[in-house]
């Protein structure tokens, strides 16, 4: 008989407040074939699930900071990995079986292979998640060994990453906390070399926490592409996104606290300012069309 188990991914979820969701993931998680290890970045939570998890899920590395990193918690994680391939997942989500195996298998296949984006199914109905079809559709065109369809960003709950490659682009930036934070990340990993891609064979699943602030996370998404905007982008392109996000946005006090934030870090987003190169921008323009029509990615909430 062979041995399912396979030691290349380790699995980092990162959680604040979300204990009976965590733990339901943790149960998941620890039904899988693969035995994948497991790191989990508690972000300062006040409901016991350190507690829990010690109790629940002693094989699992805990790791309390103390207080709320966001996405930083997983750069924290990152620190801690020894296998060559990492799988996030939210505290909301979990791994199909069989689904690591099978990313592990493609980095191992193609080399210049980045990242490996799974389809969401959306839990308790198992229906796809709608920003699939936008993957499974991609404009981009990659290189004739990629196995799927080219990405121009991923979803950190979705994806296995190498993990020398994100380590080597710096991991998330420490300014974006959550809400698209993935973007900044994924243009980094491009001008680095690396390839993207979405994978329809494998699978994670979400059942979203009804423990969230949509109107906060909607304010940190659009502070968020402003910043990657103007971070990384051409300036006539930059001002073009802009002004289109300033029409387009709900019209409250949300959106006019994201312009604000991201107004007020216009010192360090010049210093920091490095604009992608010019194979990496053309692949961004051809995926703006995608991204003003989709009804997957609408700020809301």
């Amino acid at each position: 008989m062979t041995d399912p188990t396979d030691p290349r991914t380790t699995v980092v979820v990162i959680t604040h407040n979300r204990r009976p969701e965590l733990l339901r993931t943790l149960d998941r998680l620890a039904e899988l074939p693969e035995r994948p290890r497991v790191i989990v970045t508690d972000n300062g939570s006040t409901d016991g699930t350190a507690a829990a998890v010690t109790r629940h899920h002693p094989e699992a590395l805990l790791l309390r900071p103390g207080r709320n990193l966001g996405a930083i918690g997983r750069n924290l994680a990152m620190r801690h990995v020894r296998t060559p391939y990492v799988a996030f997942c939210d505290d909301d989500s979990w791994w199909a079986p069989g689904s690591l195996t099978g990313a592990a298998d493609l980095l191992d296949r193609h080399a210049g292979l980045g990242t490996v984006t799974a389809r969401i199914v959306v839990e308790p109905g198992g229906t796809e998640d709608p920003i699939v079809t936008e993957l499974r559709g991609s404009p981009l065109t990659g290189p004739a060994w990629l196995p799927g369809p080219a990405l121009g960003s991923f979803l950190a709950a979705a994806t296995v990453l190498r993990a020398d490659a994100f380590r080597a682009a710096g991991g998330f930036h420490p300014r974006l906390w959550l809400g698209g934070e993935e973007e900044l990340l994924a243009a980094d990993l491009a001008a680095d070399g690396w390839w993207l891609t979405y994978a329809d064979h494998l699978t994670i699943h979400h059942h979203a926490s009804v423990v969230r602030d949509p109107t906060r996370r909607r304010t940190h998404g659009i502070r968020n592409t402003l910043w990657f905007t103007w971070l990384r982008r051409p300036a006539g392109r930059a001002l073009r996104r802009t002004l289109h996000l300033a029409r387009t946005v709900p019209r409250d006090t949300a959106s006019l606290r994201a312009f604000a934030q991201a107004a007020a870090a216009l010192p360090w987003v010049l210093r920091e300012r490095r604009v992608l190169p010019p194979d990496v921008e053309s692949r961004l323009r051809l995926l703006e069309s995608a991204q003003r029509h989709s009804t997957a990615r609408r700020y809301v909430g």
